[in-house]
């Protein structure tokens, strides 16, 4: 006989487990409405809803590496776990989803002091109660361009983040999350890096819909490049619902098309036509600009309706679908005010962004992952609008916009 301790225990465990699934199924209703709330809006800042994606905890929580680990043969993909210092259960987020790290970093070589940088990476793990998951790839500098340097927040966790090691996170946000209708079958696909938020929506999947039939297309160089290759594996070995396609460009010359499912190319509509039974899917892309901007076009040419096609892009990779609206802007030159650096300038159109104006004038503006998601560059509008060609996953306070992903709709007054 279990003693009343261990009872007691028992208790609190399926009580604390039934409360995470409340919470993990209210989260996606409230994704949903505020998703369709969203919809019905104009995309300019003034119409940005303000509810905050991040309320699982206000600001930054200090969060403490207790594992990291590479996860791929050729060392350039690392997985952090973390676990909060304050000894708290973590709140459920939906799988697909981000963190937000805040890095304190040397300054710039000659520079006295330290830097602030910010950084959005997906998680890598199915919503757990006691750590988080990240896995983050080292970014060289460029093989066309060697004396331009490396990634400056991938290079640092690759270098210098260490067990032991404390880190200042906002809580997960994000709008590029799985569905969970389980009577849809799923189609994951993955460029490199890409395979992170996909990593937590299989997951999710096979431990939360076993039976929900599943289809990972994986695209990287060669096997060497592979992360997670044992868990895949694993996971496609013991769940007869998910089928996994590992699809290499350059592969090595023992690695063969047609063994182990494995193609040799790129993942693009042909291999999906080849490959996907006949019927409906709900499509999750993420990936690099060349990937993203020739599938998902191809997708919904295809016939893939708007709404079963998700997906993430990294950094400002250009993915428009035929319902997006064009980018709009001010019929001739407007003035653009930046007040805090006392700069006047003309937009002429030239720019995709607000930011990239700004930098390519000479006007210092902080900025993280450039796509919308991590807040960084938003600032405040003291007059004038501004239109997004999506709504961006960072939730813009009132009276604020974001330059990354923002464009000019009349004058505008920055305070940056």
């Amino acid at each position: 006989m279990p003693t009343d301790l261990t009872v007691t225990q028992l208790l609190g465990w399926i009580l604390g487990a039934i409360a995470a699934q409340v919470a993990l199924g209210a989260a996606w209703a409230w994704q949903r409405t505020r998703a369709a709330a969203a919809s019905s809006l104009a995309p300019t800042a003034a119409a940005v809803p303000t509810t905050n994606s991040r309320a699982a905890w206000p600001g930054l929580r200090a969060f403490r590496v207790q594992a990291r680990r590479y996860e791929d043969a050729a060392q350039t993909q690392c997985s952090f776990e973390l676990v909060p210092v304050d000894g708290q259960a973590l709140p459920p987020f939906l799988p697909g989803q981000f963190l937000t790290f805040v890095l304190q970093l040397p300054g710039p070589a000659g520079a006295a002091g330290e830097r602030t940088v910010t950084r959005c990476y997906s998680l890598s793990d199915q919503p757990r109660a006691n750590h988080y998951r990240v896995t983050i790839k080292r970014v060289p500098s460029p093989s066309d361009r060697p004396t331009l340097p490396p990634g400056l927040s991938s290079n640092h966790f690759h270098e210098h983040v260490q067990v032991g090691d404390t880190l200042q996170l906002r809580a997960p946000a994000g709008h590029f999350f799985i569905h969970p209708d389980p009577t849809v079958p799923v189609v994951l696909i993955a460029g490199g890096i890409g395979i992170t938020p996909m990593m937590s929506m299989l997951q999710w999947c096979v431990a939360h819909q076993p039976a929900r039939a599943v289809h990972l297309f994986y695209g990287v160089r060669q096997g060497a490049e592979l992360a997670f290759k044992a868990e895949l594996q694993a996971i496609a070995a013991q769940h007869r619902q998910v089928r996994l396609h590992l699809v290499f460009s350059r592969p090595a010359p023992d690695e063969v098309a047609g063994t182990d499912d494995q193609h040799t190319g790129h993942v693009d509509l042909a291999l999906l036509q080849r490959c996907l039974p006949h019927g409906r899917h709900a499509f999750y892309l993420c990936g690099p600009p060349a990937l993203m901007e020739s599938l998902v076009p191809a997708l919904a040419a295809w016939g893939v309706p708007e709404s079963d096609l998700h997906f993430e892009a990294f950094g400002p990779a250009s993915v428009r679908l035929p319902s997006a609206a064009p980018a709009t802007g001010p019929a001739a030159e407007v003035e653009i005010r930046f007040q805090r650096s006392g700069r006047t300038l003309a937009w002429d159109g030239q720019d995709q962004n607000l930011l990239d104006f700004a930098e390519r004038q000479g006007v210092a503006v902080e900025s993280g992952c450039r796509s919308g998601g991590c807040g960084s560059c938003e600032t405040q509008l003291l007059s004038g609008t501004v239109a997004y060609a999506q709504t961006p996953d960072h939730d813009v306070q009132p009276g604020h916009c974001l330059l990354c992903v923002g464009r000019p709709t009349s004058a505008l007054v920055l305070e940056a």
